[in-house]
């Protein structure tokens, strides 16, 4: 069969690399891709949300699949055009992706449904968000309600660092319009855990778990990015955290989202905090982590596109789901300066001791060809992904395999997965 992969970061690599594994598939397109998938798919020019373009191109080539690994094209209805033409696709409807694209949706849904989340209140406007913060325990948390690369949330520890965070958000408007609704949400304590699930509209699979590193330096500080490091499965999500969850969490949240006339067809991704008080939701996403795809998605040993296909069909209760027995740890090279400002454009090295190497990946997010080279061309550069018999064996592999890539400007955090030697 031949599948079209929408999209261009590591997330989409890792999707690429596991879809090739799968015997039904001869060939992989990928819109617009990257360096490194261009070495198992054919990349083709055209941007993610040029939804008229990528149908016609589905059409032209016959494509039997497309799998959308993006957020913005999923919120902005690409699963609807792609229906509407005849065209199978994987990823939730538009109506069901708002579960993503609107934070102030998804905490309504969970209010409503005793879904175990922080407490928070919604705004739209500064003046009356500003007002609420004065008699407001700190810290405290403020979200863009829209779409914001993973960076929309701002933890502030002062009444003052809080009103700052209004002013960025809902005035300055630094995540463009995804801040024109505000949420202003309890601050939980606890370890965090990320569950990615593929839902079928009644039926739910969690996959195995992992955690991610959002801050850009070392000890967890500096600014929020898109990830720099993950690792699975989390010591931390216990059997009886898993079996709480199940039935409080995600197959809770297919319900709501089926009895809401929403029923959620793709990947749920469950952003989850450990609290004293018991697991509790601190976001969804409406599609693949990244970089959690890039732990999960070597550790599973199912066929990932007949997964895809039990999604779409509702047959999901249907396929086995089955994991290694081991552990990955994915460290993130990103370009110095990143989330702020970073050059582009370096020449990498190093790949190809990744090519002899079992269990050692090298997912590409921000590269490109220049001159018959593969160069940086974005914040966060690759994803050095290793496997292990355990989490520590996965994190020393993972480290190992970040010398082997060189790049100026180059930078790392050293800390991914250091809660490991405290579990």
């Amino acid at each position: 069969m031949k599948v079209l992969i929408v999209g261009s970061g590591g997330r989409e690599h890792a999707i690429a690399v596991s879809v090739a594994k799968s015997p039904r598939v001869d060939k992989i397109y990928c819109a617009p891709g990257n360096a490194g998938i261009a070495s198992i798919a054919e990349c083709v020019p055209i941007a993610a949300m040029d939804f008229d373009a990528l149908v016609a191109f589905a059409k032209e080539k016959c494509v039997d699949l497309t799998i959308v690994g993006m957020d913005d094209p999923l919120v902005g209805g690409i699963v609807d055009v792609f229906e509407a033409e005849g065209l199978r696709v994987f990823g939730p409807r538009q109506n069901a992706a708002i579960i993503e694209g609107s934070k102030a949706f998804s905490k309504e849904l969970m209010k409503k449904y005793n879904i175990p989340t922080a407490g928070y209140e919604t705004f739209d406007n500064a003046d009356d968000a500003i007002k609420y913060l004065e008699n407001a325990a700190m810290p405290i948390v403020l979200k863009a309600d829209g779409l914001a690369l993973g960076k929309g949330v701002l933890i502030c520890n002062t009444l003052e660092e809080a009103k700052a965070g209004v002013k960025t958000i809902m005035l300055d408007k630094q995540f463009g319009n995804a801040g024109d609704q505000l949420v202003i949400e309890e601050f939980m304590t606890g370890r965090e855990v990320s569950v990615l699930c593929f839902c079928d509209g009644t039926h739910i699979k969690p996959m195995t778990s992992a955690q991610d590193h959002k801050r850009a330096l070392d000890g967890d500080k500096g600014l929020n990015t898109g990830g720099m490091g993950t690792f699975s499965p989390s010591p931390f999500y216990t059997k009886a955290v898993q079996e709480f969850c199940e039935t409080h969490v995600y197959q809770a949240t297919m319900d709501a989202m089926k009895a809401e006339g929403r029923p959620f067809v793709g990947i749920l991704f469950v952003g989850l905090m450990l609290t004293k008080d018991g697991p509790k939701v601190l976001e969804y996403n409406a599609r693949f982590g990244d970089p959690e795809a890039q732990v999960v998605l070597p550790r599973m040993t199912s066929d990932l596109v007949e997964a895809f296909e039990a999604c779409i069909d509702g047959t999901l209760d249907q396929y086995d789901l089955q994991f290694e027995d081991n552990a990955a740890v994915c460290v993130v090279l990103a370009s110095d300066g990143y989330p702020v400002s970073y050059g582009k454009g370096y020449a990498i090295t190093g790949f190809e001791k990744f090519d002899a190497a079992d269990g050692y990946y090298c997912f590409h997010a921000g590269t490109a060809f220049k001159d018959g080279q593969i160069v940086t061309n974005g914040g966060r550069v690759l994803g050095v992904t290793a496997t292990g018999e355990d989490l520590k064996a996965a994190r020393g592999n993972a480290y190992k395999a970040t010398e082997w890539i060189e790049f100026e400007n180059k930078y790392m955090r050293h800390d991914i997965g250091k809660a490991i030697d405290e579990a």
